[in-house]
């Protein structure tokens, strides 16, 4: 259906792309597999008319073709569903789904009520329960990545481009994409899949091709291929995943919350998070796993001091309470908290690496009441050494680095506060094996040096591998608590799931 020839892509001087060769068959799924930086993405955006800047040639249904924009990818029939979610957080889940292929009557105004309509019809199609008028901006990321999904499907394309589709999404709606996909392989369509949980590939794709360093390395079919033949690939070496030994027991409490409850924005009577209490001691990580809805996002962003006019409750670090007004209060009482959407939260995507880094320690970054160059430089190093980023230099701008390496500036910055207790939300999200693998060795060490973290994740086998103790949440409460040994993925599960449904 389609083939790449020496595409050759070059940001700024860098060689994002290498002359690098795929072929894309109908009526498979055809994984797309490499670390961050590989040319993934990059790639991805020449095929669906993001970039028209590059060498090499594209051929389509037997014809070359070059895409000027997306809107003519578009009309060609290929769709790209995003890594990092491309909507308008203003404006409505249907405004949204129809922006740039509005229906109009035969006035030539805008069609609502059939967009509605079918904007009603798509998202009960992917089991999505939320009112189409909806803002995006009040949306949770998972449910953000669901109307993306929806956006692709809207249009009968023959190649659909599927960037990381399930990093904030829930089994659930996992097994409704999953069921979508092969509905869409017996229409013959063309499935591009970009995906770090290797376990879905071996579920779905009928075919690999790695990347590595911006060149092509193999492709082929992906029956007879194991788990470890593919990391090899991937990396050009073995990789051994870092998990959690036993830790000292530490029985002092670093932070201690005491019945801490969120309300509802809107719904007066209603609480997000119900009277938690819990203790994180000194060196320890403690796992929080719950499905979508669950209340854990909530949870941290209510410590962190979000929300604090909503927030009740008590906390104490080391013993002595403390009283968040604002996150500002939180990071003095050594508290920081790596959220959950790096893009939209995490990052200021048009400054360079360097001032994202520094963003939290500004204070420190100064002589004579002047920011200094000198120790901005200096931090940035450490940091962009400590965590492996991978970028041009640290003036290459946060946009434009990969979904990994962006995580990894987030990390970076809130490590550069020199936090006593360290929350990830999601910290791995759309982050490949080996990328992975160090944020694992990074949370570890951490805790070795005495730092309390706490681990949110909504991947099982990430949870079972970094932490020393584990809460499960379900409906805003915390529904068990297990030793990290004494755990199983079915226990936790079952936990997790709402009694209610």
């Amino acid at each position: 259906m389609l083939v790449a020839e020496n595409i050759t892509k070059k940001f700024s001087g860098v060689t994002a792309l290498d002359r690098v060769c795929l072929e894309l068959h109908a009526g498979k799924v055809n994984a797309i597999i490499g670390e961050n930086g590989a040319g993934k993405s990059t790639l991805m955006k020449i095929l669906s008319g993001v970039y028209a800047d590059y060498d090499g040639q594209i051929i389509y249904k037997n014809r070359p073709i070059r895409f000027q924009n997306t809107r003519q990818a578009q009309a060609a029939g290929i769709a790209i569903i995003h890594q990092e979610l491309n909507l308008i957080p203003y404006l409505s889940i249907t405004e949204n789904i129809f922006l740039g292929r509005e229906i109009t009557t035969s006035w030539g105004t805008l069609d609502k009520n059939q967009m509605r309509t079918r904007a009603k019809s798509l998202l009960g199609k992917l089991k999505l329960s939320v009112d189409p008028d909806t803002k995006i901006s009040s949306l949770k990321v998972g449910q953000q990545q669901v109307i993306e999904i929806a956006r692709a499907l809207l249009t009968d394309a023959e190649v659909i481009i599927m960037d990381e589709p399930t990093s904030a999404i829930s089994e659930n709606e996992v097994e409704v994409l999953f069921g979508i996909i092969a509905q869409l392989k017996k229409d013959n369509k063309t499935i591009a899949y970009i995906s770090h949980k290797l376990d879905e590939l071996f579920k779905i794709a009928d075919r690999y091709i790695v990347l590595r360093d911006g060149k092509t390395i193999e492709s082929g079919d992906m029956q007879g291929m194991t788990h470890d033949n593919i990391i090899q690939k991937m990396v050009g070496r073995e990789i051994k995943i870092v998990r959690r030994t036993q830790s000292d027991k530490n029985s002092n409490a670093l932070l201690s919350v005491s019945n801490l409850s969120l309300k509802h924005p809107e719904r007066k009577n209603d609480l997000l998070v119900k009277n938690i209490s819990f203790n994180l001691n000194k060196g320890e990580i403690l796992g929080i796993f719950g499905l979508m809805g669950a209340g854990r996002t909530e949870l941290m962003e209510a410590i962190f001091g979000l929300h604090a006019k909503r927030t009740t409750g008590t906390m104490l670090v080391d013993g002595k309470q403390i009283n968040i007004k604002a996150p500002v209060d939180a990071i003095n009482s050594g508290i920081a908290l790596v959220p959950e959407d790096r893009k939209k939260d995490g990052l200021v995507l048009g400054l360079d690496v360097r001032t994202n880094i520094c963003l939290t320690t500004l204070n420190n970054m100064q002589t004579m009441g002047l920011l200094s160059a000198r120790k901005e430089v200096s931090l940035s190093k450490k940091y962009t050494a400590d965590l492996r980023i991978k970028a041009s230099s640290d003036k290459q701008l946060a946009k434009d680095l990969s979904g990994g390496n962006q995580q990894k500036v987030v990390l970076a910055k809130w490590l550069a506060t020199t936090p006593r207790i360290l929350m990830l939300d999601e910290p791995t999200r759309g982050i490949d094996i080996n990328a992975k693998n160090e944020i694992y060795k990074l949370i570890l060490r951490q805790a070795d040096e005495g730092l309390g973290i706490i681990v949110v994740s909504s991947e099982l086998p990430e949870i079972l591998a970094v932490s020393d103790r584990i809460l499960v949440m379900a409906e805003g409460n915390i529904t068990a608590e297990f030793p990290a040994n004494e755990a199983t993925e079915d226990s936790i599960l079952k936990a997790a799931i709402p009694k209610t449904i």
